[in-house]
């Protein structure tokens, strides 16, 4: 089987590209009738939905793989422990999931990109729903030792008290647009032409 245009979109860091790349492509060997099964890159596709955040998706892969691949594959099973923990929602857990596995050269980018990732959705999160936060608890969601996390939101403008030990979470200011009505630009402009004329 050809992987090249997977290969490249690994080596070009298109990570949100490499789920349906692979979906792609097992729909078309599928239908040729390839028997693809055991060559086929179930980890790199299985962390392409997970990068996506298609987590529905990951699990009907699952689902889909031969009991082989489950049982005998650890960077699959590595994979699917990931997915697991994301759709239980054990944000740590998601973490040591990353970290507990030595992920294969042709993996490690896509980890450590959907790692980053992670992170700054955690982080997003943070911010929009706290304005208080422990350091233990935000040092869990961003995957981080309690040092590194507060370093972290320092960074971001957060303030810190040691004595309680917990955080203040600087929100970010909220940008409207403001949509110009094509309708409401004309009357003004023919109100500002009566007043003049």
């Amino acid at each position: 089987m050809d992987f090249s245009l997977l290969s490249e979109t690994l080596n070009s860091k298109s990570y949100e590209k490499v789920a349906d790349i692979c979906d792609e492509h097992m729909l078309q060997v599928a239908a040729e009738g390839v028997a693809f099964q055991d060559d086929w890159p179930y980890a790199i596709h299985l962390l392409g939905h997970i990068y996506a955040g298609d987590i529905n998706s990951m699990r009907f892969l699952w689902k889909s793989m031969p009991a082989t691949v489950k049982e005998g594959n650890p960077e699959v099973i590595a994979a699917w422990k990931i997915g697991q923990k994301l759709w239980v929602r054990d944000y740590g857990g998601v973490y040591e999931a990353i970290r507990g596995y030595d992920w294969s050269q042709e993996a490690q980018g896509l980890v450590a990109a959907f790692s980053d990732l992670y992170t700054k959705n955690m982080f997003q999160l943070l911010q929009s729903a706290y304005s208080t936060i422990s350091i233990q608890d935000t040092a869990l969601f961003l995957g981080m030792s309690e040092d590194d996390a507060t370093t972290f939101v320092q960074q971001q403008g957060w303030a810190v008290d040691p004595a309680s030990q917990m955080l203040t979470v600087k929100k970010q200011p909220i940008v409207t647009e403001q949509k110009l009505d094509a309708r409401k630009l004309q009357n003004l402009t023919e109100y500002v032409f009566h007043l003049e004329h």
